[in-house]
């Protein structure tokens, strides 16, 4: 008899609900799936997945099927206070002793061959990393998919709050996911509620966690207390590292990656570490809930069915090297494989940033007619007297996050921002016509000359791909969105340091676009927009200079972009040459 993942499985090769018992008494409840008899009796390799999102989600069954036909075992396991586990869930706190015991634990039974490697994505991505600063013995190597450096990078951004990202939460806060009720929620509108630090509590109490979230503004150690920033000489054993460019951690995987190869423990951690950077978000993936259309259609971009990825060949190819010691050439391939946009084809790199990287400044242009006609950009800086731009920003109608490293299943990716840059607060600066493509890979950012008359306020940034109408198509010119960023200005000079404006004073500010990969093609033009506000990605500033986390006082802010040659506003690109 046969099951949708294929032949049922033989009595005694599958075993439900096997506690694990933590160093203080604790048991964790795991799932536990032999290869299948006709591949003998062991022992095996064992790939672990410790989950928050319930280890009967069919997605993880569907792949541990899979990896035991390949011959491993697989243990999938529900994280403390999850699911069928004992205990109190406190997001992040227990993974570090818990994900060690685990590994000690599975390292001794009588079906695992002493190899441990993990798999899982996004929470179940930092439930590997973080337990192998430990060191057991067992683990052999890990490959978290789109996970994060530590929770600060995940929740806020320069401290901005990722506010869309942290009111999630409010689906984990008993022992299972809430999602199938949320589905009937007017999430758009809960999103808009003030204060923000009582938000949740139209729905549930507000959960410690999230309390935390919102009142530390600052890095500090209840951040650090799990964070792998200072861990990374702890680490002896390589990861494979997988995101996406439109991942909403995916600035965090290139932390880690970085992170890894400099610092690690052991040479064969630093040298045997990978990365692999696809044209995928954080659910719309080779792992994600939703896949890449069969030709690699996703949003308002193909990318090709070079684009379609097997998420279990590219563990196997990992783990059967890392594991069985198969000589899969795995070891012998760069570093780095990323898949570069426009040109739609993948490539192997051996650092990042790139070392042949030519960072080329693209300065913004206009008449004072950037919201309506458009500016220009060039890589001429302005004249002495070049007009200022002003935009209204109100909180009561914030730009609305549409496409780029947004997490959300429909409204994140490479889309068309046409729309978007009709309105009155949108700045737009564009290139001429490309003569020749132009390929930006690797860390963007933008320098922006502003001032406001409010005491605190927002400016956003984003790289877009302006493609050409298509007759044969039948489509117009596209505005594709590849990256972008925020800055708050009360901490224009670093979170440890915040200060408000003096309205009408002009400033500096440095906005962190993230990064990417894309050849503008000929043809093309590129594109920034500036703005103040990216709803619901981000929390709005109301502008009033109150704390973010207790204000309600909606505040109109007028803004100036200056861009003449004593305020060289500009977006730095990554380069690359031909």
């Amino acid at each position: 008899m046969t099951s949708q993942y294929g032949p049922l499985v033989e009595p005694g090769r599958l075993m439900i609900n096997i506690p694990v018992p933590m160093r203080d008494g604790v048991d964790l409840s795991a799932d536990i799936w032999l290869p299948a008899s006709s591949q003998g009796d062991g022992p095996w390799p064992v790939l672990l997945l410790r989950t928050i999102y319930d280890n009967q989600e069919p997605r993880y069954i569907g792949w541990t099927r899979k990896f035991t036909e390949r011959g491993y075992a697989v243990v999938m396991q529900d994280c403390r206070g999850r699911g069928d586990s004992g205990g109190e869930w406190e997001p992040y706190v227990c993974e570090l002793n818990d994900g060690y015991d685990t590994h000690e634990w599975v390292g001794r039974q009588s079906w695992c061959d002493g190899n441990i490697g993990t798999f899982g994505l996004s929470y179940p991505g930092f439930t590997q990393t973080l337990p192998a600063s430990l060191r057991s013995k067992y683990l052999k190597a890990v490959a978290p998919i789109a996970s994060q450096q530590d929770n600060y990078g995940h929740h806020r951004i320069n401290g901005v709050i990722h506010h869309s990202v942290s009111l999630t939460f409010l689906n984990m806060l008993g022992r299972s996911m809430q999602s199938e009720s949320l589905k009937h929620y007017d999430q758009q509108e809960f999103f808009k509620r003030l204060p923000i630090d009582t938000a949740m509590e139209v729905i549930t109490p507000t959960h410690p966690y999230y309390r935390g979230v919102i009142e530390h503004e600052q890095y500090d150690e209840w951040w650090d207390s799990y964070s792998l920033r200072d861990k990374y000489s702890e680490m002896a054993v390589p990861s494979l590292f997988i995101t996406g460019w439109f991942d909403s951690l995916s600035h965090e995987n290139f932390k880690l990656f970085n992170g890894w190869t400099k610092q690690a423990r052991t040479e064969e951690a630093r040298t045997k570490t990978k990365l692999i950077v696809g044209p995928w978000s954080h659910q719309v993936s080779p792992w994600g809930r939703v896949p890449l259309g069969e030709n690699g259609e996703y949003q308002d971009r193909t990318f090709g069915k070079q684009a379609l990825w097997d998420i279990i060949e590219m563990h196997t190819h990992w783990y059967d090297q890392r594991l069985k010691g198969i000589d899969t050439g795995i070891d012998d391939e760069p570093p780095i494989k990323l898949f570069v946009m426009g040109e739609n084809a993948w490539r192997y790199e051996n650092e990042w940033p790139l070392a042949r990287t030519e960072w080329t400044k693209y300065y913004l242009h206009s008449t004072g007619d950037a919201a309506g006609a458009g500016g220009g950009l060039s890589t001429d800086i302005a004249a002495s007297d070049e007009s200022a731009d002003r935009f209204t920003y109100d909180p009561a109608d914030p730009v609305p996050s549409w496409g780029a490293q947004y997490q959300s299943l429909d409204l994140c990716g490479p889309r068309d921002r046409t729309e978007i840059e009709k309105r009155a607060d949108v700045l737009t600066f564009t290139t001429a016509v490309l003569s020749e493509a132009v390929e930006v890979t690797g860390p963007v950012s933008a320098t922006i000359w502003a001032s406001s008359d409010a005491l605190d306020t927002d400016f956003t940034a984003a790289l877009i791909d302006v493609e050409p109408a298509d007759s044969d198509a039948g489509t117009g010119e596209k505005a594709i969105i590849l990256c972008e960023g925020i800055v708050r200005a009360r901490f224009r000079n670093g979170t440890d340091n915040p200060e408000m404006m003096t309205p009408g004073d002009i400033y500096e500010f440095e906005i962190d676009m993230w990064d990417t990969s894309n050849l503008f093609k000929e043809g093309h033009r590129i594109r920034v927009e500036i703005s103040s506000s990216n709803f619901p990605r981000y929390n709005r500033n109301l502008n009033s200079g109150n704390p973010i986390a207790t204000d309600t006082a909606i505040t109109v802010a007028n803004q100036t972009v200056y861009h003449d040659a004593l305020h060289p506003s500009h977006v730095k690109l990554p380069v690359i040459p031909g």
